[in-house]
């Protein structure tokens, strides 16, 4: 019966206007009004929906990946566009002073959105 839905996947913010400048300002994504809050425009069509939420609280673990062909270009510039990347110093997963985890597996970073939600850049696999 759903194998032919189009299914999509979202998650909530807690504030939909520093979401949406975030979303299309510092990470460059398309952003189109629609739903409860806004759409992500992903590569692939891939899109999620972006929806406010007063009681929220981030997520555990990392909510959307963003597979590149080269972690330090990535990370690089987007920290020129005022990402912060998270070290976890003295954790199995610390990482680099530029926010690179690089002890086994793909290349990743880390960082939150403004409601605190993890995101990722990871190198792709040649």
């Amino acid at each position: 019966m759903l194998q032919d839905s189009p299914a999509f996947s979202g998650f909530a913010v807690n504030d939909l206007e520093a979401a949406r400048a975030f979303y299309a300002d510092a990470l460059g994504l398309t952003v189109e009004d629609g739903g409860p809050g806004f759409w992500l425009r992903l590569a692939g069509g891939r899109d999620v929906l972006v929806y406010p939420s007063p009681n929220h609280r981030p997520a555990s673990y990392t909510i959307l990946n963003f597979p590149v062909p080269d972690i330090e270009a990535a990370v690089d510039e987007l920290a020129g566009r005022g990402v912060r990347f998270e070290t976890y110093a003295g954790t199995p997963m610390a990482t680099d002073t530029k926010g690179i985890f690089r002890q086994g597996g793909p290349l990743i970073a880390w960082f939150h959105d403004p409601s605190g939600n993890t995101l990722s850049v990871i190198e792709e696999e040649s």
